[in-house]
């Protein structure tokens, strides 16, 4: 199990194909699935475009920045496990989130529902950015993009729009999602005092949101604000350990943030402090 996971010393041939053809037909029955069980249940319409950059306070914008780093790491991480030249993962792994994104914004410009929405894109490849810059400034993440979510009282009040149960909530529930960018303490100040895996992160959200905008017919309470976040994190990736299984694993999960004694700052509340934030 340890030597299956342990990348490539040298171009694995079998192994770089099987990372092609597996991402290829995942992306593809994902794409179908999506066709078949989400946008069906939509009106279909021309090919349209939609500006919907002030909805949800931006926190669905930080969301696809999200999406494109993190299928951007994935991409490129797999065919390091076949020992692909960097210059090639940074092409094809890297921008397979990219490409998987846009299949998905043309389908939301297809729908009458949505649109096709060119702030979502550029956020797309502000999180594909991310990662390949990283890699060719430093070639190394010295900050990683993270995620965390807790459950929230407005899901019940909206569930069409917010999601009716966890697993739909997790998704679409913002005022329950916070997003991170955790920076790695030791890559930027190298000192043997700091532990290689402590970060600093900074994170965002928002709160009070029933709907993409003030819907003062429809949602008349609404009492929407911006929320910032300082906190400690650890880089999963960064915790040393001879078991290719568990660093394989550490990469997994090092997509969420730590939970961690937090301070908020918001416009409301002032300053919050958080014994553990999640």
């Amino acid at each position: 199990m340890n030597k299956f996971f342990k990348p490539s010393d040298s171009l694995n041939k079998p192994r770089r194909n099987a990372v092609i053809v597996s991402q290829a037909a995942l992306g593809g029955l994902t794409l179908v699935a999506l066709d078949q069980l989400w946008y069906a249940d939509f009106e279909r319409s021309k090919f349209r475009t939609t500006n919907d950059n002030s909805q949800w306070l931006q926190m669905d914008k930080v969301g696809h920045v999200y999406a494109g780093y993190q299928l951007s790491r994935i991409g490129a991480e797999t065919l390091n496990w076949a020992d692909v030249s960097k210059k090639n993962q940074l092409i094809y792994g890297s921008t397979l989130g990219l490409g998987f994104l846009t299949a998905v914004e043309v389908f939301d410009g297809f729908s009458k529902e949505w649109g096709f929405s060119w702030g979502d894109m550029l956020a797309n490849a502000g999180g594909t950015g991310l990662y390949v810059g990283q890699e060719l400034l430093w070639q190394e993440q010295r900050i990683a993009l993270k995620y965390s979510f807790s459950r929230t009282e407005f899901a019940p009040q909206n569930p069409d729009k917010l999601g009716a149960g966890l697993t739909e909530e997790f998704l679409k529930d913002y005022n329950g999602q916070t997003y991170w960018l955790s920076f790695n303490l030791n890559s930027f100040f190298r000192s043997e005092f700091i532990p290689k895996w402590l970060n600093l992160a900074v994170g965002y959200g928002a709160n009070g949101m029933l709907s993409g905008k003030d819907d003062i017919v429809q949602f008349p309470n609404q009492d929407r604000y911006r929320q910032f976040y300082l906190s400690l994190d650890i880089d999963l990736t960064r915790i040393r350990t001879n078991s290719n299984l568990l660093k394989s694993l550490f990469s997994v999960f090092n997509t969420i943030k730590v939970p961690m004694p937090t301070l908020e700052f918001n416009g409301k509340n002032g300053v919050k402090a958080h014994y553990i934030y999640f």
